[in-house]
């Protein structure tokens, strides 16, 4: 498969790995847009929210809030998922980005 994160999911490619358990990873971002700027996705292959089972997206949501805890993220945190060519999304595999340890303005930029 050419999925970059499911690369990663089977330890092709290296990351700087946060959290993982039997269904999700979670890794920070090369590109980091703010000081705290994890990637959170699941080890099996979705394309997008949209094609996702709602269970799945549940285990995720657990993971993050695991993940926030971790990072003492108590002050606040954003999470950010991008759906399809319109919303953003540059790899066609679910995921969401966790971002923290920084006041973030509405709208960004």
């Amino acid at each position: 498969m050419s999925c970059l994160f499911c690369k990663i999911v089977q330890g092709e490619i290296s990351t700087d790995k946060v959290y993982e358990n039997d269904d999700v990873l979670a890794f920070n971002d090369i590109e980091p847009q703010a000081p705290v700027h994890v990637l959170i996705i699941p080890k099996d292959h979705y394309p997008n929210i949209q094609k996702t089972p709602s269970e799945d997206v549940a285990k995720i949501f657990d993971a993050i809030k695991e993940i926030a805890k971790q990072l003492n993220l108590d002050e606040g945190f954003r999470i950010v998922n991008n759906c399809g060519n319109f919303g953003g999304q540059t790899v066609d595999h679910l995921h969401f980005h966790l971002l923290g340890k920084r006041k973030l303005k509405w709208p960004p930029g």
